[in-house]
């Protein structure tokens, strides 16, 4: 499995940055490959969604659910489907601000994309994390 962490400091309120990132819907604005989110349904634990997320030019489905459920500290989603992924994030109070940190662990669909396709992948996929957090911060500092 191939891991992503990533670390933010957001000039906003935890419970805003929360709010945002624990909406399926809004990952049309910050995650660059996702380029469909629907059927979601639930809140909190439980919550589940479908997608569609383009890797290396090729469109892959899925559906997420959230496994684990804390407001305003942590939630992890489980991605099967096109790529087998989870997504732990954890949110902390710094003086006004958000400490956001993600940790991504996600399997490359080797089958699909091909064996030398996949350190290719991964190194765009580190790419592409640093411009999703990039993103949130952005959002949430308006």
């Amino acid at each position: 499995m191939a891991k992503i962490s990533r670390k933010a400091t957001i000039n906003a309120p935890v419970e805003k940055v929360f709010s945002y990132l624990n909406n399926p819907m809004n990952q049309l604005e910050w995650l660059p490959s996702i380029t469909s989110v629907r059927n979601v349904n639930g809140e909190g634990k439980g919550q589940t969604f479908s997608w569609t997320y383009k890797m290396a030019g090729l469109p892959l489905t899925g559906k997420t659910e959230t496994v684990e459920y804390v407001p305003n500290k942590r939630f992890v989603i489980k991605s099967s489907g096109g790529i087998t992924s989870m997504w732990t994030w954890q949110f902390s109070k710094a003086e006004g601000k958000t400490e956001l940190d993600l940790a991504l662990e996600y399997t490359v669909p080797v089958p699909v994309l091909g064996k030398l396709a996949e350190k290719l992948v991964q190194r765009q996929n580190a790419r592409e994390a640093t411009l999703a957090m990039a993103n949130i911060k952005n959002r949430m500092e308006i």
